[in-house]
């Protein structure tokens, strides 16, 4: 009986891990470029689904998030823009807030334009670090804030990839 009962607690806490697990983070397969060099196709990451659950998103952050664009499937960008900001691309440079955005991880600086562009409430503006082969919210969409999925947390494959992912602080004036 001693037996039964132990291998019946083993049991609960294992589904109970499982379920804790499964609802605060995931794992993905990176299948685009639209994140090089900082993510790479083929690999493997983690998302955190509670990093936003006492806060809000931060520019900067890495997010996956469900597309708008009719395609089922998640996607991977980089918040550039909050509720409220403006975002502008001009001379090769991202801009918010009428300030020039420094930004070390991308993979080159976009050759296209954009008008300055107000971002709604309730909604992100996101690019890809690698801007100029990107779908992103550079083409006139945003991301609500119920799209968003979670924050990216570490690449964990390949194993010569394994890092924490490094979300910068993308301050303006």
């Amino acid at each position: 009986m001693q037996t039964v009962r132990e291998i019946a607690i083993t049991l609960i806490i294992a589904v109970a891990v499982f379920f804790a697990l499964h609802a605060t983070v995931e794992s993905r397969e990176v299948h685009n470029v639209s994140m090089l060099p900082t993510i790479q196709p083929g690999e493997r990451i983690i998302v955190s689904k509670i990093a936003y659950f006492f806060g809000d998103p931060e520019r900067g952050d890495i997010i996956v998030f469900h597309s708008e664009t009719g395609r089922q499937v998640d996607l991977i960008k980089r918040i550039i823009g909050l509720p409220g900001d403006t975002v502008e691309v001009t001379s090769r440079t991202v801009f918010v807030n009428s300030s020039p955005l420094e930004e070390p991880y991308i993979n080159e600086r976009p050759t296209y334009t954009l008008a300055p562009y107000a971002i709604p409430e309730g909604e992100y503006f996101v690019l890809g670090d690698n801007r100029n082969l990107s779908s992103d919210s550079h083409a006139g969409w945003t991301i609500p804030r119920n799209d968003i999925v979670g924050k990216m947390w570490l690449t964990y494959w390949p194993p010569q990839r394994w890092h924490l992912v490094r979300h910068y602080d993308l301050q303006v004036e």
